[in-house]
């Protein structure tokens, strides 16, 4: 049952809020998502992918949060090329790892060759890859955020690239990182993430290649959780687990983490999958 859905196909990333869910072809693997639009004045930037599909004789989840600043088209290519990127090289199948390292890079290159159109924005990126219910690989670029929860503890599956902790890269490259009173760090005090796609006036002083981690999928992996940092700044990652494993449906468990970011008073966009591994 697919599901590859962008609140509304037409209108992009526009829509104040969306939520779907789908399973695995033979029903072991279950998945819901939730999005909302935040309480910033502009369009809602963030998209996703849900699906499950068939390739070569396997059966692939992918599910991915795209969460963009600047403009949603960033985000939008992202939703179409990144994951078709990783796939379609020749090493997906022997190496996963350096097969997602190259189409993460190849795919910010083709944004930035594309930034007339693109516009010039950004969009941090987590994806992960579900191989035939049994093992798990995710990639991030920015602070969206992927947690595995095992046993129902929560263990976070990416690093969250903010410029803070990233200094040195940056002002090695020729950049700085500013710290004013009441605001979050930035790279050149405009972004508050130091690696990302896109930006293209700020990619001398960006990385944009992504941190990849993998899990063997067994008994004890409860379920994933994919979000943008909309959930991450008002709830924890154990917080999270806690609530989506209250609840069988991951559609409603989905619902549940982004209303209850709403409610812990979350400026940012809102979005959010949840995985259940297990019945």
């Amino acid at each position: 049952m697919d599901n590859l859905c962008c609140f509304n196909a037409i209108v992009g990333g526009r829509s104040s809020c969306s939520s779907g869910k789908g399973r695995s072809h033979n029903g072991a693997v279950k998945y819901g998502f939730a999005l909302l639009k935040g309480k910033a004045n502009h369009p809602m930037e963030d998209y996703h992918v849900a699906k499950f599909t068939q390739l070569q004789g396997h059966e692939l989840g992918l599910f991915a949060i795209y969460d963009g600043h600047l403009g949603d088209s960033v985000p939008a290519y992202l939703q179409k090329h990144l994951l078709p990127n990783i796939l379609k090289d020749e090493e997906f199948w022997t190496d996963p790892n350096r097969s997602i390292f190259k189409a993460y890079e190849k795919t910010d290159q083709a944004i930035l060759s594309h930034s007339p159109d693109l516009g010039r924005g950004g969009s941090t990126a987590v994806t992960a890859i579900l191989i035939d219910g049994r093992k798990l690989w995710v990639a991030n670029v920015g602070d969206s955020r992927a947690v595995l929860s095992k046993n129902g503890q929560a263990m976070q599956m990416s690093i969250d690239h903010e410029p803070s902790t990233e200094r040195g890269s940056i002002e090695n490259r020729g950049g700085f990182v500013s710290n004013l009173p009441g605001d979050v760090a930035r790279v050149n005090g405009q972004l508050a993430v130091s690696r990302a796609f896109g930006d293209k006036n700020l990619k001398l002083h960006l990385r944009s290649d992504p941190d990849i981690q993998n899990a063997d999928i067994n008994s004890n992996t409860d379920l994933l959780i994919l979000a943008s940092d909309g959930l991450w700044k008002v709830m924890s990652n154990q917080e999270a687990v806690d609530i989506a494993k209250k609840t069988k449906d991951p559609q409603r468990a989905a619902k549940k983490l982004a209303s209850e970011a709403l409610n812990r008073d979350s400026k940012d966009d809102i979005s959010c999958i949840v995985v259940r591994l297990k019945g």
